[in-house]
């Protein structure tokens, strides 16, 4: 079985797109799988939501899908996040939204665990440090999970003694699944945050037992354009050029 893992779309059509695009080219996969954060951002919430409905796979709660369904307030946002949570909600209709807060805020997709933020704090906890890492391993109840969340492509793999190994995934690297817990991040589809303003997605083979990490160029201006025109703030979009 092939699952594509991908997270943070954030109503990135094209970035969205050219993900599935390139997962095609590779072979293809079986189901995707998404780390919550399908809407907020940008310009194009219901499209990318559709998209998604019509693909076989699974799907857990972001932050920002729960606050453009009405499913918890703006007050924890940033104030360009919330001008943008709030205009989203004015896209979706009330099925999208209804679906939106239908999804699971966790699920167990094979030998993985699927959460937006972390087992302890599921839409809001970022990932980032080797004791959050280590938090996440006891807590899963399969040998690997993967989250979303930071934007941010890693591995961290559960060691004998001490802390996990924690390490930023690149374009193409692939790590080999053992009985070690392991937590992985795909990395952000609509706005990566690691300096590279590539789309960034992993595909899983449970053959193989392997996650291979992949960026994929897009229109970047197209997309700027798309939010300039919607008038989301002009910060949301200037990032999307650096990675940022």
């Amino acid at each position: 079985m092939r699952a594509a893992l991908v997270a943070d779309i954030h109503s990135n059509l094209l970035a969205f797109e050219a993900v599935l695009a390139d997962a095609k080219a590779r072979g293809g996969f079986d189901e995707l799988w998404c780390l919550g954060d399908v809407v907020g951002y940008g310009p194009r919430p219901t499209e990318c939501v559709d998209l998604l409905r019509s693909l076989l796979g699974r799907t857990v709660a972001g932050n920002h899908d729960l606050a453009a369904a009405g499913g918890m307030g703006v007050e924890e946002f940033n104030e360009a996040a919330a001008a943008a949570a709030l205009w989203t909600a004015r896209q979706l209709d009330d099925e999208r939204r209804r679906w939106l807060l239908s999804l699971p805020q966790a699920e167990i997709a094979g030998d993985f665990t699927l959460v937006h933020g972390t087992l302890r704090e599921p839409v809001w906890e970022y990932l980032l440090s080797t004791d959050q890492a280590a938090d996440q391993l006891r807590r899963q109840q399969t040998l690997y999970s993967a989250v979303g969340h930071s934007h941010v492509a890693f591995c961290a793999v559960e060691r004998a003694e001490g802390a996990p190994a924690l390490w930023a995934a690149k374009d193409g690297d692939s790590l080999t699944l053992t009985d070690a817990r392991v937590v992985v991040n795909p990395g952000g589809v609509g706005q990566p945050r690691d300096g590279d303003p590539r789309a960034a997605y992993a595909l899983y083979d449970s053959e193989a037992r392997a996650v291979t990490f992949h960026r994929v160029a897009y229109d970047v201006a197209a997309v700027q354009a798309q939010m300039r025109a919607a008038g989301l703030p002009r910060w949301l979009s200037e990032r999307l050029a650096v990675g940022r």
